[in-house]
């Protein structure tokens, strides 16, 4: 062997050693100047007669789409003279990056021995057809009893069998993807840094992005690898492939991961002037005032698009049925998401730099303290778009990151205010109607928070709602203005609780009486006592169904006999996702369903799903409904209530009376194809 000579062209050296080239480029090859600072090393090498060419990687973190495509250009020259490309020295990123995009295939890699690397991970024949549960048994991960289990579950819940072991802990969900993998025959990728071009993943743009959740990855000459979380949506693939112009190659990743990097990728400056531009000309914020101490704020959104960004929110979360805004500070940036339909959906990521700009702005528009960062603060902003008046219930929380801020929606276009609206079964509407008809008693309608249990408070007075009654409302806040309806609002602050004021209205000559929540003994006892005394009376309780309501008045301390006397009924009540228009489609229901909810007189069911579109945040749902049981006292339920009974002995008196609980409400919607059996599943949590 000769002996080494040793040429340096900072920062790439390169050496000499037998037959072949070594050339060590010193910088990460990322970019076209740094790729151009290697190749004319490298042309050099050829220039001289040295065609048999090792890159040696060692000091190289990270690699781009310019630089593969690059390489994959010398090996076809080098090979046309006699010579070779080799890579060593690479990273575990680089290696993954390579697997990926058929780099390693085109070019050797050569281990720390100087050998030929396989690249290909040593694996377990798996064979064609291979089942999901089956590949995770041959690598370990579970056992055939767990994979049963999930079998019977998926049957019952109606969920993929590799959600339902993730989420039971039996299995950590890369190692599902990974399986997923091998029965798809494409790769899994764990989405970080390096593990994608940040140009390559930008000529798709961000919304269609969000949209499509996929993120490209690396484009190597015609071909454009894509991480997707749903590597068989043929469409998705499609409509990138149409959009960019090449051949499209999936590559399987997790959703977050994806929406993560997504999110942390989005040019602020660009997100906000795009958002300025969709400003309609009729938003305008009502009854704003800035004092002196508002200046400094007013200098920082002054010539730069807070303002407008902040609008642009407020309109776009008015125009797609928000009802709620969250404005959210992490470590590297801040987060906007919109709670749509019960869930929350990510709407942008601005720069956490951006962020108490952002908040101040909130704070000057709700004429609160911009210099009080310390505590939570409550206020009220005003703002006239689409025609119409919008009311945003101000909340912050001070937080690790800063101010976490949450914007109530209360748009009084979208109240229900009307009973026949409420999407309730037309035997639950005629039985609530029956309550409403009572002179004197206590109604009480239960649910989680979210579930439109205040809605149907309003559309109940609104239905009771008369000018030869004294209506009085306690509420905490005043959601809806009413006419001719007497609204009190709790103040906690000065000791203005839900007791107090009750105790004052019933005396000031009340027909009807509205609690806007029973949360302690003390509301609960005056409550059943107006009750009794000649008052109807409508609250609500956070129980989960009807009975429930039942078991925590008397838990409360309201003694059985008086509650027996005074309870009228119960309606219990949850909000499902109703199926997106735009994309609902119907299919014929598995005979495994059909048995498991006793539809078999039913004849060929059709049940109906959305396959997800641009109107429905790709969700398959848009809007939501009520699904309800209604629970009226009769002689026998008040014998009941007076013995103080526990749960099962008020279970067993409704399954002896065949009633009608939330779940057979929600399958009566599902056969109807406004819902599916998932969602109800998902709100009802069984």
């Amino acid at each position: 062997m000769s002996t080494p000579a040793e040429k340096v062209v900072a920062p790439v050296v390169r050496t000499r050693i037998g037959v072949s080239t070594c050339v060590a480029p010193k910088f990460s090859l990322v970019g076209n100047d740094a790729l151009q600072d290697l190749l004319l090393v490298i042309d050099d090498c050829i220039d001289a007669g040295e065609f048999k060419l090792i890159v040696d990687f060692s000091t190289v973190q990270s690699i781009d789409s310019l630089a593969i495509s690059a390489f994959m250009d010398l090996q076809d020259r080098l090979l046309k003279v006699g010579g070779w490309l080799k890579v060593s020295g690479h990273n575990k990123t680089i290696s993954e990056v390579a697997e990926i995009t058929g780099f390693s295939e085109y070019v050797t890699f050569l281990d720390d021995a100087g050998n030929r690397k396989d690249t290909a991970a040593k694996d377990i024949d798996i064979g064609p057809g291979a089942r999901l549960g089956d590949i995770l048994i041959a690598y370990g991960h579970t056992t055939q009893k767990r994979i049963d289990e999930a079998l019977k579950l998926q049957d019952r819940l109606g969920k993929r069998m590799g959600q339902i072991i993730v989420e039971k802990g039996w299995v950590a969900e890369n190692d599902v993807l990974r399986a997923l993998s091998k029965q798809l025959g494409i790769p899994f990728v764990r989405i970080r840094p390096g593990m994608f071009d940040p140009t390559t993943a930008a000529l798709l743009e961000n919304s269609v992005a969000r949209r499509l959740c996929a993120l490209p990855l690396f484009r190597v000459r015609s071909a454009l690898y894509v991480a997707s979380a749903k590597p068989q949506d043929m469409p998705t693939f499609e409509e990138i492939a149409e959009r960019l112009q090449c051949v499209v190659h999936p590559v399987l990743a997790r959703k977050e991961d994806i929406l993560k990097i997504l999110n942390d990728s989005t040019a602020m400056n660009d997100m906000a002037f795009e958002l300025a531009n969709e400003v309609d000309e009729d938003f305008a914020v009502v009854d704003t005032v800035q004092s002196d101490d508002h200046a400094t704020i007013d200098e920082v959104a002054a010539g730069s698009p807070v303002v407008n960004l902040i609008n642009s929110v407020i309109q776009r979360a008015v125009r797609d049925g928000a009802s709620d805004i969250h404005l959210e500070p992490f470590r590297t940036h801040s987060r906007i998401r919109f709670r749509i339909d019960g869930v929350l959906y990510e709407f942008t990521a601005p720069r956490i730099d951006l962020h108490p700009s952002l908040v101040s702005r909130l704070k000057v528009m709700a004429n609160l303290d911009i210099a009080e960062r310390r505590l939570p603060q409550d206020g009220r902003i005003q703002v006239q778009t689409q025609g119409r008046s919008v009311d945003l219930r101000f909340s912050s929380l001070p937080g690790l990151h800063g101010e976490k801020v949450v914007l109530r929606v209360l748009d009084k276009n979208q109240a229900i205010l009307d009973v026949n609206r409420l999407n309730m079964s037309a035997p639950n509407l005629a039985e609530f109607k029956q309550l409403l008809d009572g002179s004197h008693g206590l109604i009480l309608v239960t649910g989680p928070t979210g579930s439109g249990k205040t809605t149907t408070l309003y559309a109940a007075l609104n239905h009771l709602n008369s000018i030869e009654k004294n209506t009085v409302t306690i509420e905490d806040p005043v959601e809806y203005q009413l006419d001719i309806v007497n609204q009190n609002e709790v103040r906690a602050g000065i000791g203005l609780s839900f007791a107090r004021i009750l105790k004052h209205v019933l005396r000031q000559d009340p027909d009807i009486v509205m609690v806007g929540e029973i949360r302690e003994r003390e509301t609960a006892e005056i409550a059943v006592q107006a009750a009794l005394t000649g008052h109807l009376v409508l609250s609500t309780l956070h129980t989960n169904d009807a009975i429930g309501a039942v078991t925590r008045m008397i838990d409360m301390g309201v003694e059985p006999y008086l509650l027996s006397s005074a309870l009228l009924g119960v309606v219990a009540q949850r909000l499902v996702r109703t199926i997106c228009l735009s994309c609902k489609t119907e299919f014929l229901a598995p005979i495994e369903l059909i048995e498991k909810h006793g539809w078999q007189d039913k004849g060929d069911v059709r049940l109906a799903k959305g396959k997800g579109c641009d109107e429905c945040y790709d969700s398959g749902y848009k809007g939501r409904m009520g699904i309800h049981e209604v629970l009226t006292t009769d002689g026998e339920l008040q014998a009941q209530i007076i013995s103080n009974p526990s749960r099962d002995d008020l279970a067993a008196y409704l399954k002896g009376r065949q009633f009608k609980n939330l779940f057979f409400d929600g399958l009566d919607r599902v056969i109807e194809n406004s819902t599916t059996t998932e969602e109800v599943a998902r709100v009802i949590g069984i």
